[in-house]
């Protein structure tokens, strides 16, 4: 019997040494780990930056050991989420400009750009976020009141989708603009022959020019800005649909001096100079920066008219909308990303863009296999034309668009084609997957409001009863695997994220409540308590 009791103290003894020292422990957790099986948990051990283990707590316990451990209070876990397309930098600048989001009138917006002259005057005045659809008159705004308030200073005020800029006469004189400039990819707005301020897409780039150049540290400070506010919100990984090199080549310097922690996967500006310098180079990655695919323009925005329709705007008739980019042109780039191991990512709204796009795509990948190409935003799909989506092509959606825009859309659409738009269910099921983002700051940076979006298609006031075109609603499920593993699919990183699995960046998120099973009118309240990236905490 002492002996009996003697080997038995031996192997306890044995068994607690054999205990692999982790990093950080996390127990007690309600993890839904998005693999395969969609599987879940209630504990994960962390080392060097990576899961090693992922179970439950009495089978982590047993074969792991931390100094730190976590007790999450059986609170819910999720992979870091993924935000598959924004304007990150965009984001950061936008902080260092007039906040015009949520004005309900222009005279709000002037009101808004006065008093922020007043507290940081600037030689040139920058605003963004106004719209239009939001006021009591829906119309496009004008100069007048501009120019009598600022007649030496330049004022530029981008719309809130980045489609449309209202400017000053003092802004149209230094970038050349006048009442006879011809322009193609856009429109120079006029009333009776007469300027009106407002540019939309193309022409916007005479305006760009004039733009004082952020400082170098105006840029450090946007991009740190970006960081922490999408940290706040449990995004661990951003994809920025469209960046230069300079803003690409200092993310990666910042990254690398631990002054930026957040991982980016950079879409490359479609510009001579910066093709011309990523195609040659390749394929760029590090832990912290994935560079390997292009951004296009298609067409403009729905909400400007800029959207490039087959039929005319049910309520502007006559007016198509227009492609950004010719269609010989977005053949021609096709042609030469898919020579490269480039990715084509091209922004397509309009019914019209949305096929130019695809049919490219399908001839230049003509025995290609596993480009994973996507076509951004998606938003007005033919009918006919959903098929396109079969053969490997992600179609990369934002589904607050749809409750942004549900209000108007049918005006713009007509009753018939607006049951293409905003169809992600359809797209899934063409597709087999869709990359779930915002295109913040086009819209709030929120998830939360991503995922209620899809699942309800309502606004948060429970707006329209029902939901809006709730055969085109996703499942939770589907939804939180369009903000995690579909999204890193769509990245080529399913490998290294978008799942709490064992090899895999320990990026996850702590909730405020069980997304998964609370009430939908409650998802928009869910907040994310503590955000990790790497196993290092980051809120």
């Amino acid at each position: 019997m002492k002996k009996f009791f003697f080997l038995i103290s031996v192997a306890l003894v044995f068994s607690c040494t054999t205990k692999e020292e982790v990093d950080l422990i996390v127990y007690n957790a309600n993890i839904y780990t998005v693999d395969d099986a969609f599987s879940k948990a209630s504990s994960i051990a962390i080392k060097d930056g990576k899961f090693v283990a992922v179970g439950d707590t009495e089978e982590i316990s047993k074969k792991y050991k931390a100094q730190k451990q976590l007790d999450a209070e059986g609170k819910t876990i999720v992979p870091g989420l993924i935000d598959a397309h924004c304007h990150f930098y965009g984001l950061g600048q936008n902080q260092q400009v007039v906040d015009l989001v949520g004005t309900q009138s222009f005279d709000e917006v002037v009101d808004r750009v006065v008093a922020f002259q007043e507290e940081r005057p600037s030689s040139f005045i920058l605003g963004r976020g106004w719209d239009q659809n939001d006021w009591e008159v829906k119309k496009f705004p004008t100069k007048d009141k501009l120019d009598e308030i600022f007649p030496d200073t330049p004022v530029a005020l981008e719309r809130i989708d980045g489609h449309a800029y209202l400017v000053n006469q003092k802004a149209l004189d230094m970038a050349g603009i006048t009442a006879d400039t011809e322009t193609e990819g856009g429109e120079i707005v006029k009333e009776d022959g007469e300027l009106t301020g407002v540019l939309v897409d193309n022409p916007m780039g005479s305006i760009n020019k004039v733009i004082p150049p952020a400082s170098l540290e105006q840029k450090i400070q946007a991009l740190k800005d970006a960081e922490q506010i999408s940290l706040d919100y449990g995004l661990t990984t951003v994809n920025d649909a469209g960046l230069s090199r300079d803003i690409i080549e200092l993310i990666d310097s910042l990254q690398q001096a631990g002054e930026l922690s957040i991982r980016v996967y950079a879409m490359v500006s479609n510009y001579p100079e910066n093709l011309d310098y990523f195609l040659d180079k390749g394929i760029i990655k590090t832990e912290g920066l994935n560079v390997r695919s292009v951004k296009v323009y298609g067409d403009g925005a729905l909400g400007s008219r800029g959207a490039a329709l087959r039929a005319p705007y049910s309520d502007k008739p006559g007016h198509f909308g227009a492609m950004v980019t010719p269609v010989d042109q977005i053949e021609a780039l096709a042609q030469r990303i898919a020579a490269t191991d480039y990715q084509m990512n091209t922004h397509a709204i309009g019914d019209s863009a949305n096929i130019v796009v695809l049919r490219a795509y399908e001839k230049a990948l003509d025995g290609k296999t596993d480009r994973r190409w996507k076509v951004e935003h998606a938003q007005v799909i033919s009918q006919s034309d959903f098929d396109y989506f079969e053969n490997g092509i992600i179609p990369s959606v934002q589904p607050t668009h749809a409750t942004s825009d549900m209000y108007w859309a049918e005006d713009r659409l007509g009753e018939e084609r607006v049951k293409g738009a905003y169809a992600y269910k359809d797209l899934l099921d063409k597709a087999g997957l869709v990359a779930l983002g915002t295109d913040f700051p086009v819209e709030q940076v929120s998830p939360f409001l991503t995922f209620y979006a899809a699942v309800a298609r309502q606004d948060v006031e429970q707006y329209p009863e029902g939901g809006f075109q709730m055969e085109n609603a996703l499942s939770r499920e589907e939804t939180l695997k369009g903000m995690t593993i579909w999204a890193a699919y769509s990245n080529f990183e399913e490998d290294e994220k978008g799942s709490i699995e064992p090899g895999k960046f320990a990026d996850f998120v702590i909730f405020s409540d069980d997304i998964m099973t609370i009430p939908a009118e409650e998802i928009p309240n869910v907040t994310a308590e503590r955000v990790f990236l790497g196993g290092v905490r980051k809120k």
